[in-house]
């Protein structure tokens, strides 16, 4: 990658840019002001003229900063390129020349590398060789030192025949010690158990109580993420996100439980537990909450198919009926997986726009949060999956 690179990405933003608003009319002309559903509309036109697709992430990175510091991927510098109206990032480049610029085709670039790496290692194959030989260190025995000068016939052995209290006191010395050295053992065993318990003490003398959840008017698994709010004394409450069909799985030495359990389309609930005599396993019921069921159908609804005229009548029902359930004061929030751009509010025309038009992103549409107040829904928290890779 050269400095030459990142200018030529430049450019190629704004061409992709001047594309793209030839046809389409987004909040802000300048695409690194892009968010929301403008990006989405974008990635609908770059799946239709180049079929292919970046992801969010992509976007924020590489379009909400200018000028960039890293280059994408080729594939993704080819689809850009295709969108644009050439055949490929090198044709971009080719028609983009700076002055003084040489511009080399990619396979004669491989080649000369290739001849480059053969020339390389062959010279490496013919180098000298040096003959290297370790330092041998000869140790030669004196031949004036006489290592044992005197032989055996020549060496004087006293004997002393040993007497009662000699053989007393040596039987007694191995007794003493091998009574510490038995009693030292003992006590470190002792003492390596007792560490033990205490560094594990959590693990042996607690238990696992497993939760699973089903729904109460249809004696189902439940079918959409739970959160559960876990509450103690003195403590801050700990949060757990259990996804669809699993249960939860909660070790403690705790005597009691306390947890608050929430749900996109499932009404809250408040669960109480005396741990003592309570069963491992258990299955708790939730009751679907009939507004918010409501507006998650209607939220995540399919309109396409049929004629263009049962298209239209169906997007009217179903902005009629998002209307009468959300209220006109909605907070409602969309959550993004971008370390750049974390969230983005919406009021509910724009919520009720972007369901009822459909694009292949409303599929991976996901339902956080809702809260009701009053028969209406004064709150939605969502998220628009993105399953693509780039």
């Amino acid at each position: 990658m050269t400095d030459l690179d990142l200018l030529h990405f430049e450019q190629l933003k704004k061409d992709v840019q001047a594309q793209y608003l030839k046809e389409h009319s987004p909040s802000f002309d300048e695409i690194s002001k892009w968010k929301g559903i403008d990006i989405i509309y974008f990635q609908e036109d770059l799946r239709k003229r180049a079929k292919g697709n970046i992801s969010e992430k992509s976007f924020y990175t590489y379009f909400k900063n200018s000028p960039v510091t890293k280059l994408p991927r080729i594939d993704m510098l080819t689809l850009l390129s295709v969108y644009a109206g050439y055949t490929s990032w090198f044709d971009f480049k080719k028609q983009h020349l700076f002055a003084g610029e040489l511009l080399q085709d990619e396979k004669d670039f491989d080649e000369e590398d290739r001849k480059e790496l053969e020339k390389t290692v062959s010279s490496e194959v013919n180098l000298p060789k040096e003959d290297y030989q370790s330092p041998i260190l000869e140790f030669k025995a004196s031949e004036n030192i006489d290592l044992q000068k005197n032989t055996t016939d020549s060496q004087i052995v006293e004997q002393k025949s040993p007497n009662a209290n000699s053989l007393q006191e040596s039987n007694t010395k191995p007794l003493k010690k091998n009574y510490q050295k038995t009693a030292w053992i003992a006590a470190s065993s002792v003492f390596v158990v007792l560490l033990g318990l205490l560094g594990f003490k959590d693990e042996i003398f607690q238990k696992t109580y497993v939760y699973c959840f089903k729904d109460a008017d249809r004696n189902l698994n439940v079918q959409s993420t739970i959160e559960i709010k876990v509450i103690k004394q003195n403590e801050s409450p700990v949060y757990y996100l259990i996804k669809a069909g699993e249960c939860f799985r909660y070790p403690t030495k705790d005597k009691t439980l306390k947890m608050q359990i929430s749900s996109a389309v499932y009404e809250n609930l408040e669960v109480n537990r005396n741990l003592e005599n309570a069963q491992e396993e258990e299955i708790i019921q939730l009751k679907p909450d009939d507004y918010k069921m409501a507006v998650y159908f209607f939220s995540v609804k399919d309109i396409k198919g049929g004629s263009e005229e049962e298209q239209i009548n169906l997007i009217k029902q179903k902005r009629n009926q998002l209307e009468n359930l959300i209220s006109n004061s909605a907070v409602i929030t969309q959550v993004y997986d971008s370390d750049i751009y974390g969230i983005e509010t919406l009021d509910k025309q724009k919520y009720i726009t972007l369901v009822t038009t459909p694009t292949t992103s409303l599929k991976n549409l996901k339902v956080i949060e809702m809260k009701k107040d009053k028969g209406k829904i004064v709150s939605i928290k969502f998220k628009i999956s993105n399953n693509e890779n780039n």
